[in-house]
């Protein structure tokens, strides 16, 4: 039975509800017949709910959300969406989806078309949700180097949110890692575009495999703020944003075919990219073709006006806005409402804009089934609605298993033997949402609502321990924040055991609220408080210590590494973290995650990744090495997988060809596990500096004990491509290197070929990813 009504003249069915008829004369008949208001309130969204005391915004957001207006008159004239419904406070999951039915029924009732908000919720580690499954942090994904596992999550956390009438994910952050201090490090998936695009790229496919909009996040440049400080500007050249920021964006809206971006707060090179029409409109739409909706992260059409300084007022800043191609104010209705209709009429801004803006609306909301007679707003089945199932559950257990990176395992003191005395210390042993990142239900939205249980079963590490090796022994020794600490307890528990793993790290938080997180930067990479100091106390027992960090970025352990007999590094794993890190440290699995960022041997080499051209290394015209204790790609595991010597198919590669690359893979030990081959190109010389090296191909190669498989990479000429001096990007012919690695800095074998053929300009539509298949051998295979 449908919940709408809406009839045409004489009862038939208005042209932009016939389903028959070609969506952009569906759309064209409903611009056509709608005022100016009615327009406009299309472009907005309201977010029913949310605190203007400022305990549940950001800074210079509670200012913003004002008073509460009477719900009649807020969805009088229509609405484009609804904000948040599920995440602004703990409700039941068949609660709220009856409650979010109830408010649609009145949105389509009080307006002359009957049109549906769009409801949007955040999805970064999960629906952000009470009682939905919390998965690893985007770090964790890009640790796993799983790009379908992503995928599979993200269709799990799609069909949760369909399922009680959520229809956008502002979710993922293709922000590419430059300067570990960043709070929202945690938010992004790695410092390299390749990985950071082929994840994310893949976490785009489940989610719209499963009929949400993915809105991409941040466009573009925000992760590269000076100092690493939230929200600061961005100095960086065209050629960083265009071979580094971009490719990520890029890769998910052509290959991903996400439906909805969401500008940065940042300003790159003096202009706020909410205003930014060169990137919003000549470079998203006009050059890589994206027809979908442009959302604005919260409250960013008015920080052109209070934080930017380039608007005078509301009117304004939504003129900037709309000329520039934003074509929907988020979380609710400051500039886009009022002013902009006055702004209107008076003809300071153009309504040909407001049309623009809203066929795209409207072209999204046929798209998703909201105009169709036959939309209901409750979904079948509500009563039976399961946010956190045992199939996400096994899905984030999975990925918090793949995620987790074993540093180093000098003494071999891993998997903890049988019957050995486990003490087990640290602030992050034992708190549950310690394991969560910052967009995460419990610790986004609930630690506001402290008489509100945390609605998941999420094992600590200490739990799970005790359930994998029996009794095992516990002090808390510091606390994650504080300088202050006795380690006496900590101290005893650890001589008195055979081994010590002492677990440190990040709380995620938001503003000042954590170590991790939105507006959490951070002065130095030294672990926060005292932590490190609890390290050496315990480790200077003499019993070995196996330090687990749980973080929301990578810290500078260099001093620490030496003093200890094995590191482990996960990201905010997830409500299974806990498992994730006992399994491995027992054996049940063999460590397989690979770093996605370096481990600073020092905080004074930052910022820097292991993208840099050969002078941003260790070089002796510096006193300062940046070179760090673990590199981008490194990981070890249980066993040793042996590679043959790789084959290639030629020496010569044309500029417009492939080049074929296979090796040999063999799991010559009586444990499973994965291992994860990586390809890197080098290009010793170029026109403009280039990476050292920088991440073209990879893959997981899974095997059983005494198994083998091929893994053949077919590498296409245009991954090597660049932007060269006269900003066009090509495909330099000459000498170039691939090398098949174990990381960044570990390498295999190396294969030189040459580049064949005329400079070739490419762009866009460049082929962007390598071509893997893995294939079981059956024969003995050759190795090196």
């Amino acid at each position: 039975m449908t919940d709408r009504t809406t009839g045409g003249a004489d009862g038939e069915t208005p042209v932009w509800q016939d389903v028959h008829r070609p969506a952009a004369d569906r759309v064209d008949a409903l611009v056509a017949a709608m005022t100016l208001g009615e327009k406009l309130a299309q472009l907005v969204g309201v977010w029913v709910g949310a605190d203007p005391s400022g305990g549940a915004v950001a800074p210079h957001q509670s200012d913003l959300t004002g008073e509460p207006v009477p719900w009649p008159d807020v969805v009088a004239l229509g609405l484009g969406q609804l904000t948040r419904p599920f995440g602004t406070r703990p409700v039941e999951p068949a609660a709220g989806a009856r409650l979010l039915a109830l408010a649609q029924r009145q949105v389509v009732a009080a307006s002359r078309f009957g049109i549906p908000a769009l409801v949007h919720e955040e999805c970064l580690t999960g629906f952000a949700a009470w009682r939905a499954t919390t998965y690893p942090a985007p770090l964790s994904w890009g640790a796993s180097f799983d790009p379908a596992l992503v995928a599979e999550m993200a269709g799990l956390i799609g069909e949760s949110m369909r399922s009680v009438g959520v229809h956008q994910g502002l979710a993922p952050v293709l922000d590419v890692t430059r300067d570990y201090r960043w709070g929202r490090t945690e938010e992004t998936i790695g410092e390299d575009p390749y990985l950071v695009g082929t994840v994310g790229t893949a976490y785009v496919h489940g989610l719209e495999g499963a009929g949400i909009v993915a809105t991409l996040k941040h466009f573009a440049g925000y992760s590269a703020s000076r100092a690493g400080r939230n929200l600061a500007p961005v100095a960086i050249g065209a050629r960083e944003l265009a071979d580094v920021v971009l490719p990520p964006f890029e890769m998910a809206v052509r290959d991903g075919r996400a439906r909805s971006v969401m500008n940065s707060y940042s300003e790159v090179d003096g202009v706020p990219t909410a205003a930014d029409g060169d990137l919003l409109t000549g470079l998203l739409r006009d050059t890589w073709g994206f027809s979908g909706t442009v959302v604005s992260d919260y409250f960013s059409v008015k920080f052109l006006q209070t934080l930017h300084g380039v608007a005078a007022d509301e009117a304004d800043a939504a003129g900037l806005a709309l000329t520039a191609g934003v074509d929907v104010e988020l979380p609710t209705v400051r500039c886009f409402g009022e002013p902009l209709l006055r702004a209107v009429e008076r003809g300071d801004v153009d309504e040909a804009l407001v049309d623009r803006a809203v066929r795209r609306v409207l072209a999204q909301k046929v798209d998703l089934g909201l105009l169709d007679p036959d939309w209901s707003a409750l979904p079948d089945n509500v009563d039976e609605v399961e946010l956190d199932t045992p199939r996400s559950r096994e899905v984030a257990l999975r990925l918090a298993r793949e995620s987790v990176v074993l540093l180093a395992n000098d003494d071999h003191v891993l998997p903890l033997r049988a019957g050995a005395r486990v003490a087990v210390v640290g602030p992050l042993a034992d708190d549950p949402v310690g394991l969560l990142g910052c967009y995460s239900f419990p610790a986004h939205i609930g630690v506001r609502h402290p008489d509100s249980p945390l609605g998941l079963e999420v094992p600590t590490v200490l739990s799970a321990l005790r359930e994998a090796v029996g009794t095992v022994t516990h002090a808390r020794g510091c606390e994650v924040r504080s300088d202050e600490a006795d380690f006496g307890e900590a101290v005893a528990v650890a001589r008195e055991a055979d081994v010590c793993v002492v677990a440190v790290g990040d709380l995620a938080g938001l503003f000042g609220g954590g170590t991790s997180g939105e507006g959490c930067d951070a002065t130095s990479l030294v672990l926060p408080g005292a932590q490190a100091d609890l390290v050496r106390a315990v480790a200077a027992t003499g019993t070995p210590v196996v330090l687990v960090l749980i973080t929301g970025r990578p810290y500078a352990i260099g001093d620490l590494a030496g003093e200890v007999a094995a590191v482990v590094q996960t990201f905010f794993p997830g409500q299974l973290g806990g498992q994730a890190v006992a399994d491995v440290l027992t054996g049940v699995v063999s460590p397989s995650g690979r770093l996605p960022v370096g481990i600073p041997a020092d905080p004074s080499g930052q910022p820097g990744t292991y993208l840099s051209a050969p002078l941003g290394r260790r070089s002796e015209v510096s006193t300062v090495d940046p070179t760090p204790v673990f590199p981008f790609g490194h990981g070890l595991g249980y066993g040793t997988f042996t590679w043959s010597p790789p084959r290639v198919s030629g020496s010569t590669w044309t500029v417009d060809g492939d080049v074929e690359v296979e090796l040999d893979v063999r799991n010559p030990g009586d444990r499973a596990g994965a291992d994860v081959v990586q390809l890197y190109l080098h290009d010793p010389v170029a026109q403009v500096t280039r990476p050292v090296v920088r991440l073209v191909g990879y893959t997981r190669v899974p095997l059983e004990p005494g198994g083998a498989a091929r893994v053949s990479f077919r590498v296409p000429a245009d991954v090597t491509a660049f932007t060269g001096r006269d900003g066009r990007r090509v495909v330099e012919p000459g000498a170039v290197r691939l090398l098949v690695s174990r990381s960044s800095a570990d390498a295999h074998a190396e294969v030189d070929l040459v580049l064949t053929g005329s400079l070739r300009e490419v762009d866009h539509t460049r082929r962007w990813t390598t071509a893997v298949v893995v294939t079981a051998v059956e024969q003995e295979v050759v190795v090196a």
